[in-house]
């Protein structure tokens, strides 16, 4: 599969042909709906805690003599029968959300979206990125040649940018942008 290839001034400067042990995966719903799950979960974190009968501010007194009232015996007002007591069973703060996934399920899962990406002509790829200065402006300027020259970049949303090196200066002139 070949794909163009643009320099920064979004001129096509030649062809690039794509490596099939990449760009040549068959795309997996069910794998990319489990590495996200895996990553949502994976950012989730548990914040529910109650207090216990032990953590509960207040007295230990006992709540009456053990006998000759006529009521059930009682230890404490912190018992969870009483209001105002702790609660028996609640949530403690410490549950695990976490999933695993397998490292070969990564990287299945990225190259079946990639190979997804071209195969839809979703895919562009820029020759040296690193002429661009890291002015938000320049990069504005930059998508908008893009988008004239390529139609699905001219019908998508969000646009996402992956480099092999991470120059700050790619970094700091698309930060900015929606």
């Amino acid at each position: 599969m070949k794909i163009d290839l643009y320099n920064t001034n979004a001129e096509i400067v030649g062809q690039l042909a794509l490596p099939t042990t990449v760009f040549g995966q068959a795309f997996s719903p069910l794998l990319v709906s489990q590495s996200i799950r895996n990553f949502l979960s994976n950012h989730r974190s548990a914040h529910a805690k109650v207090k216990n009968r032990a953590e509960v501010a207040g007295t230990t007194r006992k709540m009456w003599a053990q006998k000759g009232t006529g009521r059930a015996r009682h230890g404490s007002a912190k018992a969870p029968i009483f209001v105002g007591g702790g609660r028996a069973h609640g949530p403690h703060g410490d549950r695990n959300f976490s999933l695993k996934t397998n490292k070969a399920t990564k990287i299945i899962t990225i190259r079946s979206i990639l190979s997804n990406f071209a195969n839809q002509k979703k895919l562009l790829v820029i020759d040296k990125f690193s002429p661009l200065s890291p002015k938000t402006n320049q990069a504005r300027d930059f998508i908008e040649k893009l988008e004239k020259q390529v139609k699905a970049l001219s019908q998508s949303k969000r646009i996402g940018i992956l480099v092999a090196k991470n120059p700050n200066n790619i970094k700091r002139a698309f930060s900015n942008l929606p």
